[in-house]
C-alpha cells in the first residue's frame, strides 16, 4: 500500500524558512494582488493568500477592479504597480473576464515582480537552469518529489498534460535533474498510447483536470504518483488518477485534496521572497 505524500507538512517546513528569510530583509515584502470582477474561486484563493501573508509577515494589498475592466486598463494598472518601488510582487487572480487574455496580460508584469513565474523571461530561465522564480505548481511538485528522497537521475518520468502552467515548465525542471522525461497529452490519448506510456513510469505526474483519466491498474509497481488534478464529482473533490486502485501499486501517492494544493500558495510566497531579494540587489 502506498505511503501518502502530503503537502501540508512540507509547506509548514518551508513557511518556517520563509519567516526567517523575511526577518533578514530590510523591510517586509509587499504583494499586490489584482482581482478583476467577482468570482467565488478567486475570492477563496485571495482569502487563503491574505491569511498566509499575514502569518508570514508579508504585506498583502488587494486591488479589486470591476468586471467591465478592459484589457488595456488592466495593463495600465499593472504597469503602474511595476513602477512602485514598495511593491515587490504582483499576481493577477484567475479567472479573468472574457474580454481579457491572461497570456497577454502576464507579459506585462515585470519579470522581477512576476511571483507566479509565468513571464516569458522567467520561463526562458528554466531552459538554462537559471530560474530563481518558478511557476508555483511545478515548484510544488519538485518539493514533493524531493521529500521522498528519490534520485531522479535516469528515472523514467511520465508527465500527463502539457499546459504552460504545469506540464511544460515541469518537464524542463525534471530534465534539469537528468530524468528521462516523456510528456503525454491529448495527441497521445487519441493515438491510443497513453496507457502504454503510463505503465512505464517510475514517476508519474498527472495534471489534466479529468477525473479518473489514469486507471489504477496502469500504475507500475512501486511508482511515485503525483496527482495535480482537481475535479468535483458530486460532493467530492477527486484527482485525475483512480486513487484507491493506484494506492495498491504505488510506493508514494498524493491525496486529492491535500497533496499538491497546500504547497502551491506557499511556493507563491517563496517566490515573493526571491523577488524581493532580486530587487534589493539591483
Amino acid at each position: 500500500m502506498a505511503k501518502l505524500l502530503e503537502g501540508k507538512p512540507i509547506a509548514e517546513k518551508i513557511k518556517a524558512e520563509i519567516v526567517q528569510e523575511i526577518k533578514s530583509l530590510q523591510q517586509a515584502p509587499v504583494l499586490a494582488s489584482i482581482q478583476v470582477g467577482e468570482n467565488i474561486g478567486a475570492a477563496s484563493y485571495v482569502k487563503s493568500q491574505a491569511k498566509l501573508a499575514e502569518s508570514l509577515g508579508v504585506v498583502y494589498q488587494l486591488h479589486k477592479l470591476s468586471q467591465e475592466t478592459s484589457e488595456n486598463a488592466l495593463i495600465a494598472f499593472i504597469q503602474k504597480l511595476n513602477t512602485e518601488k514598495k511593491v515587490n510582487g504582483i499576481i493577477v487572480q484567475m479567472p479573468l473576464p472574457a474580454q481579457i487574455d491572461y497570456k497577454k496580460i502576464s507579459q506585462f508584469i515585470s519579470p522581477e515582480k512576476d511571483i507566479e513565474g509565468m513571464h516569458p523571461a522567467n520561463m526562458g530561465k528554466i531552459v538554462f537552469g537559471k530560474a530563481k522564480i518558478l511557476p508555483c505548481t511545478p515548484a510544488a511538485v519538485m518539493e514533493l518529489l524531493n521529500s521522498t528522497g528519490i534520485e531522479l537521475y535516469g528515472k523514467e518520468v511520465v508527465v500527463v498534460g502539457h499546459s504552460e502552467i504545469v506540464g511544460k515548465p515541469l518537464s524542463l525542471l525534471l530534465l534539469d535533474k537528468f530524468a528521462t522525461v516523456t510528456v503525454c497529452h491529448i495527441g497521445t490519448s487519441k493515438a491510443g498510447k497513453l496507457e502504454e506510456h503510463v505503465k512505464k513510469a517510475e514517476v508519474l505526474i498527472v495534471a489534466v483536470g479529468k477525473a479518473g483519466l489514469i486507471k489504477g491498474e496502469w500504475i507500475k509497481e512501486g511508482a511515485i504518483v503525483i496527482d495535480v488534478g482537481i475535479n468535483r464529482v458530486g460532493d467530492k473533490i477527486v484527482g485525475d488518477v483512480e486513487f484507491q486502485e493506484a494506492s495498491k501499486r504505488a510506493s508514494w501517492i498524493t491525496p486529492v485534496p491535500g497533496g499538491v494544493g497546500p504547497l502551491t500558495v506557499t511556493m507563491l510566497m517563496r517566490n515573493l521572497v526571491e523577488a524581493t531579494k532580486i530587487q534589493t540587489q539591483c
